[in-house]
């Protein structure tokens, strides 16, 4: 069969207009201990923003819970009009990962989208993943669009969309610490970097594969690229930097900034790169959650900003207020949801206009 590329798709940059995003209903209350009820209503704060620019598709276990997220959202005061509930049962609601990953194409004065299945896996760590995996299909059929599996080989292709980064131009960002690393969380058995950059080629259109070192520290996916670097612009990233020489974070963090003098976009230029800070460390029974500013969300109305009641938190929303010039930035309040080692970008998955 022909590969995307080959058919003349690409994956769009998050910036692109949208015509939905997608999130999963949070039911699993293994993610966020003793927090759940609260982790809802800060789902209802994520749609009340989203909302006014776009459709939000909220997938739920049955019509049951598809009920009671209506009456959260609707107390929270979501435009209820623009919010659709796909019955689609899951294991967890990490639609970033598990979601449909949404390519787009122009053909004959018509843009077409189709949906890339990457085969989810509980980032190689977790047993139950199989109703997770299942949700690009149901995405395909419910919106009518083509579906691709990836495959490298005859193999199933594994990545999840909170690993990689792109500018809709042409060039990817990830990390090794997550699909290189040949012990831990190994998505991809037996492939290395050139098997893996080929087959991002092939099903998102990229003609450039960057790696940064690695991520954070709790970060549960082992690396994963939307708590580090980020896409603001097609020339434009942020870059996470712990400037505390005594923090855990700091020498993995600081091998990332070595190697932006050797980074380069689809045109062989350089990119801009802009420091974004980081919070103080939070935690929880002991553990170090991986809060991070650069796991924020662009969407159509406005770019939604994780904040960690942090002085900090200013600095993050001015500088991304400064890159985004044509949407309000607002910050959505997240040490309840970092619970899960996660925030927004991990929750959300955009599906681009067609």
């Amino acid at each position: 069969m022909s590969t995307p590329a080959e058919l003349g798709y690409r994956m769009p940059a998050e910036w692109e207009r949208h015509e939905a995003t997608w999130l999963g209903w949070p039911h699993n209350a293994t993610d966020w201990p003793d927090k759940l009820d609260t982790i809802r209503w800060v789902y209802g704060e994520i749609v009340r923003k989203i909302a006014p620019g776009e459709t939000v598709r909220v997938l739920v276990n049955h019509r049951t819970e598809g009920n009671l997220a209506r009456r959260y959202l609707a107390r929270a005061g979501a435009d209820m009009d623009r919010v659709e509930f796909v019955v689609h049962p899951t294991n967890r609601g990490w639609t970033r990962d598990s979601g449909p990953i949404f390519v787009r194409r122009k053909r004959g004065g018509e843009v077409e989208t189709a949906i890339v299945h990457f085969h989810f896996n509980a980032w190689a760590k977790y047993d139950d993943w199989e109703k997770d995996r299942k949700v690009p299909e149901t995405a395909a059929r419910w919106l009518k669009k083509p579906l691709f599996r990836a495959m490298h080989a005859g193999k199933a292709f594994v990545i999840e969309g909170g690993g990689i980064e792109v500018n809709g131009r042409g060039t990817l960002l990830t990390t090794e610490e997550c699909y290189l690393d040949p012990r831990v969380q190994v998505r991809n058995p037996g492939l290395g970097r050139v098997e893996i950059e080929a087959t991002l080629k092939s099903h998102l259109g990229v003609k450039q594969v960057q790696w940064l070192a690695a991520g954070p520290v709790g970060d549960d996916t082992h690396g994963h690229i939307d708590d580090i670097c980020r896409f603001v612009n097609r020339r434009t990233l942020v870059l996470i930097k712990e400037t505390n020489r005594r923090d855990v974070n700091y020498r993995p963090l600081a091998e990332n900034w070595e190697r932006v003098p050797d980074l380069r976009l689809e045109d062989g230029s350089k990119p801009e790169v802009v420091a974004l800070p980081m919070p103080a460390p939070l935690y929880f029974e002991g553990q170090r959650l991986p809060a991070s500013y650069a796991n924020f969300y662009i969407a159509n109305a406005a770019v939604l900003v994780p904040t960690f009641n942090d002085p900090q938190d200013r600095v993050a929303l001015g500088i991304l207020g400064e890159l985004f010039r044509d949407r309000p930035v607002v910050g959505i309040h997240a040490v309840d949801l970092v619970l899960g080692f996660g925030t927004l970008h991990c929750l959300t998955q955009q599906q681009p206009a067609g």
